[in-house]
């Protein structure tokens, strides 16, 4: 006999406008897939110029009332938001687990990284004071003000969809500014779920908005005029490329590459302790993060050979659905494997 079919709801993700789910006029569609299972679990829309401006004209129009709004108010739906998240950190973490395919403890954690800026953002009535100096010249005083830009922008990649995106718009909205997230098109549920909870938190409408999509959102984000900053953390060719596109537009712009990273084991280095961190920093978050090693530099003879004889047990990490593995830490499962001695 033939083995029925099993079939999986393929949900359509939605944008996120004026502080509720929005449908694309982008007919363009990509596919979500659990890079565990290879299986499709939804369809995501691929903004279009027009999708975008109805974002962004969203987030213009709640600026005006947004930046009056005293930062000690705007930190009290800090407050809010940092207890909806951390009320709901599972929920979070299983939804970039089962897109991502990390493990649920690396989940968990990127998590817990990205709720410490939202906890950062609720210090926000002391962090924008300005400054004051008086007599900096005969009868002359000098002070600064801080004060929100309007609109901004985050382009985010897909290896952390929680932890990046909460680097980025907390602390701007906090300083008054107004938000569009667009999140990596191979992970946008977790952004759509933290933009509920920002709802919950009791956000006004258009403060922050979610587009979907891929380069063409992308362009669109760096090229419309009322989008005044933008955040971007992915690879170094984009990196140039949103750093180039905006600043010619005249926004400011900060862009982070990737990274190179290189782990040096000395002689007298704890065997044990360094080949579980080489291990963890390799794998880890499926060796998808920019503090991935990907070179060691073994000095003196002893770690020379030591060293190559225990990485080549790495065959005993566990690999598998990320939930799956969940209970069993990277390097936990390391160490019960192996022990390396001086």
């Amino acid at each position: 006999m033939n083995k029925p079919v099993e079939k999986h709801i393929v949900k359509n993700i939605p944008l996120w406008i004026n502080n509720k789910p929005a449908a694309a006029s982008s007919t363009r569609m990509g596919d979500i897939t659990n890079p565990a299972t290879g299986v499709i679990t939804a369809k995501v829309p691929l903004c279009n110029e027009a999708d975008v401006d109805t974002a962004v004209q969203a987030a213009k129009a709640a600026f005006p009332a947004w930046r009056d709004t005293p930062p000690l108010r705007r930190a009290r739906i800090m407050m809010k938001y940092r207890e909806l998240i951390d009320a709901h950190r599972d929920e979070l973490a299983a939804l970039i687990t089962a897109e991502h395919g990390k493990t649920l403890t690396d989940a968990g954690g990127s998590v817990q990284r990205g709720l410490e800026v939202v906890e950062f953002a609720m210090g926000i009535p002391h962090l924008i004071k300005g400054e004051h100096s008086e007599e900096v010249g005969t009868g002359v005083d000098c002070h600064s003000l801080r004060q929100p830009l309007g609109v901004c922008a985050g382009i985010t990649p897909f290896n952390f969809p929680a932890m990046v995106p909460l680097w980025m718009y907390p602390v701007a909205i906090a300083c008054g500014n107004t938000f569009v997230l667009k999140p990596s098109e191979k992970v946008p549920s977790t952004a759509m779920r933290l933009a509920e909870l920002f709802k919950e938190a009791g956000l006004p409408d258009g403060v922050f908005n979610v587009v979907q999509g891929d380069k063409d959102a992308v362009d669109a984000l760096l090229e419309h005029p009322d989008v005044k900053a933008i955040s971007f953390v992915g690879s170094t060719p984009i990196a140039q490329h949103v750093y180039e596109t905006g600043a010619r537009h005249g926004k400011r712009v900060q862009a982070l590459g990737g990274a190179k990273n290189h782990l040096v084991v000395m002689p007298d280095a704890d065997l044990s302790q360094a080949v579980d961190a080489l291990i963890g920093s390799a794998f880890g978050s499926a060796g998808e993060r920019c503090m991935a090693i990907s070179v060691a530099v073994l000095v003196g003879v002893r770690v020379a050979v030591a060293v190559p004889v225990a990485v080549a047990g790495s065959a005993g990490v566990a690999v598998g659905v990320g939930v799956a593995v969940a209970g069993r830490d990277h390097q936990h499962h390391r160490r019960a494997h192996h022990r390396v001695r001086p």
